[in-house]
């Protein structure tokens, strides 16, 4: 037998046991004996180099070079699924179908909806060559070397088993409860902070900078759609599944094809229960319309498919004793209270503290420090107490009071006219606020500094290194390595991306500097309106009042912040540094009222311009993007399969239809 030939074997024979021990949960020879075999693999393909392939078993153990992650345009839309909490909804969803199909008979497949990070998995003549997460639906982050470290997804699909050429396969990556335990177990051994929960933490990993890491975590996958122009039109994504499974991949647990409403929620109501003894998180139920011809005639929203919907199980409850209350101080020096209570186990995961969201639902529940409380998770995701057990309560409890400074800088709360929560007023001092800011200025609709995350910033800022946005452009490599010479192409990226900043536009940086309840949209009005940062920064309030969705706290907000020395010289620095203090002369010359005032709603698939170029074209020519129809909507830009529900409300409320050639007419 020749080198090749004993390499390409003990790959096939791996990736078997591999099949057999993570996907079957049969293994077949002990675990010495398959590490016997990976060692003799890995001498093999030392010793020959020139038969290198990335989908090799041996591959899997991951790498310690950092890698940065591309953006990919998928292929297919990754669309989100409508959700449902209740029975009701699941019939008139059966009924939707029942009448988009004109009485044909159709097959509902029920499966179980995983609780992780979407994934899409492209496999060409049988060897994986792309993974991508969902992202924004369009396009999401090529990270291909990570999902090679997954031991249940195939690098090399099974031979014989009758694969088409090319397709893509979508499912959920997931960290298993005894891995998300164990990995929070050494987290709390090595004082770092704890995952919230299975898919937090199976997100973090994935996207980490280490294929390595990533190996060590364990991470599981489950598949439960296939697309591909080779796969047939008259298929089942039920007998796709099937397939897939015979082509090695792990799918949904418990599929099982419904023939009637009440077999759907019978499914449901078995696995409402039965998902606890699963070995991962579920949140829910995932309906789809069998037959994939009967997919396509129903059609998609804009947003997600009409032929499948989401059941999503009602929260799990649990009582426990409150034992504190502390308060958190978040970027916009909103105070947060949270429950800190005895551990209790809940949907899977021991939880000890909760949010009180705000003083009101404090005095709504009346709580006292050692009442018994009820928790909840939201979602499945979020813990939040509920309700109090007053039955328990003995007298001695003492009432919980919402505090009236700020627990981290001392300054006196203030609660604005309209909002629920109390705020810290000193956005430029308090430790918490500043990192916040940082954090949200260099965020992916801000001034999108990818190099940069939470923990670099806590870590510049312990160091001394940064204490306001503007320092982050005096940062030098120097700065950045200290004593550490391994971090200098790191740092040089650093120091680059802050640089390329000076292009990001100026709408968006009216929203990076972190001015209180200015949102991205207001941030683009405000940057239309003013077209400059001193025409902002000296504007009256009338004159702020006079911006379209700009009312009277927005606008005093405004003035506060530019009332504050600190953030004018922060403003001064970061025009020093090139960043972009005004509208380009493009973006003036393009703009025209011939929109103003209108509110429009956009909905359908359009042929000659996208979604978002629609949009970008109502704000250029001064009208506001709007997700609703309601009374106050100007008119409905329509493409392609408009939704029924909008069409019917627009007809209901007397709301004008205009399609792609009537609306590029008004604004040419």
């Amino acid at each position: 037998m020749t080198p090749k030939e004993e390499i390409e074997k003990l790959r096939k024979e791996l990736d078997e046991h591999n099949h057999n021990y993570y996907v079957l949960n049969q293994p077949t020879i002990s675990d010495y004996e398959f590490d016997q075999l990976m060692y003799k693999l890995q001498d093999l393909e030392m010793f020959y180099p020139q038969y290198a392939d990335p989908n090799s078993p041996t591959q899997r153990v991951g790498s310690d070079l950092n890698q940065s992650f591309k953006a990919v345009p998928h292929k297919y839309p990754m669309l989100s699924l409508a959700n449902t909490y209740n029975e009701q909804d699941v019939r008139e969803f059966y009924e939707r179908v029942k009448s988009g199909l004109e009485g044909e008979e159709f097959e509902i497949c029920a499966e179980m909806k995983y609780d992780g990070l979407s994934i899409s998995l492209t496999y060409v003549d049988g060897e994986l060559t792309q993974a991508v997460t969902r992202g924004d639906g369009v396009q999401g982050d090529d990270v291909t070397a990570n999902v090679r470290t997954i031991r249940s997804i195939p690098l090399k699909l099974r031979e014989g088993s009758g694969y088409p050429h090319e397709f893509e396969i979508r499912g959920e990556i997931l960290l298993p409860w005894t891995s998300f335990e164990n990995l929070n177990e050494e987290r709390a051994k090595a004082e770092e902070p704890l995952f919230a929960n299975p898919r937090n933490a199976a997100s973090g990993t994935l996207k980490s900078q280490s294929s390595r890491v990533v190996a060590k975590r364990g991470l599981d996958a489950y598949l439960y759609y296939l697309l591909g122009d080779e796969i047939g039109n008259d298929s089942g994504h039920y007998e796709n599944l099937k397939k897939a499974e015979e082509w090695g991949f792990k799918i949904s647990q418990g599929m099982k094809k419904c023939r009637s409403v009440e077999e759907v929620l019978e499914f449901i109501d078995y696995w409402d229960k039965e998902r606890k003894n699963l070995p991962v998180a579920t949140d829910g139920i995932v309906l789809k319309v069998n037959s994939l011809r009967q997919q396509r005639h129903l059609g998609y929203t804009a947003k997600s498919p009409r032929w499948a919907i989401a059941y999503k199980f009602k929260a799990e409850r649990a009582c426990t004793r409150l034992n504190e209350v502390t308060y958190q101080v978040g970027r916009t020096g909103a105070i947060t209270p949270v429950a800190n209570m005895d551990a209790v186990l809940l949907a899977g995961t021991m939880v000890k503290r909760a949010s009180l969201h705000n003083a009101d639902i404090i005095n709504e529940l009346d709580l006292h420090v050692g009442d018994m409380v009820y928790v909840e998770k939201g979602g499945e995701i979020i813990p939040k107490v509920v309700g109090v057990d007053k039955a328990q309560r003995t007298p001695d409890l003492q009432k919980v009071e919402f505090i009236k400074t700020c627990p981290e800088c001392g300054a006196q709360l203030v609660r604005y006219e309209g909002e629920a929560a109390h705020y810290c007023p000193n956005d430029t001092s308090c430790p918490p606020q500043i990192k916040g800011r940082i954090e949200h200025f260099i965020s992916r609709k801000a001034m999108n500094i990818d190099s940069l995350g939470p923990e670099t910033v806590d870590d510049y800022f312990k160091r001394g290194l940064i204490s306001d946005v503007s320092d982050l452009y005096s940062l030098t490599v120097a700065d950045i390595c200290g004593f550490n010479k391994n971090r200098v192409k790191s740092a040089q990226k650093v120091v680059d991306a802050v640089k390329n900043t000076v292009n990001v536009p100026f709408e968006r940086v009216v929203f990076a500097i972190g001015i209180r309840f200015v949102g991205e949209t207001t941030a683009k009005l405000l940057a239309r309106y003013f077209k400059s940062m001193e025409a902002l920064k000296s504007a009256t309030l009338e004159q702020l009042l006079e911006v379209d969705g700009v009312g009277a706290i927005i606008a005093e907000s405004i003035i506060r912040f530019f009332q504050d020395e600190k953030n004018i010289e922060i403003i001064d620095k970061l025009a020093s540094y090139g960043v972009q203090m005004q509208l380009s002369e493009e973006q003036i010359q393009g703009q025209t009222d011939k929109l103003k005032g209108m509110s429009v709603v956009i909905s359908g698939v359009f042929s000659h311009h996208s979604r978002d170029e629609y949009k970008a074209m109502i704000e250029k020519n001064g009208g506001k993007n709007v997700g609703s129809i309601s009374a106050k909507t100007s008119f409905i830009l329509a493409g392609e399969n408009m939704g029924p529900s909008k069409l019917e409300k627009a007809n209901k409320l007397g709301v004008r239809i205009v399609n792609e050639e009537e609306f590029l007419e008004m604004i040419s």
